[in-house]
């Protein structure tokens, strides 16, 4: 995928890889930004919400 064309939503394992965490860390992150979206058994994560969560961390 190209970088200007961002993913809306993702899995965990490919958030993960995207943000270059583990795959607990990003699920943890992910909780706390409120970016987790259920789809029947399915969870995926905001890009959009995880990111604006993540502008928090910055010094």
């Amino acid at each position: 995928m190209s970088k200007d064309k961002k993913k809306k939503f993702v899995r965990y394992q490919e958030g993960a890889e995207i943000y270059s965490m583990s795959v607990r860390k990003f699920q943890d992150l992910a909780k706390d930004a409120g970016a987790i979206y259920k789809v029947g058994k399915m969870a995926l994560v905001s890009c959009e919400l995880f990111d604006k969560y993540m502008e928090t961390f910055k010094l």
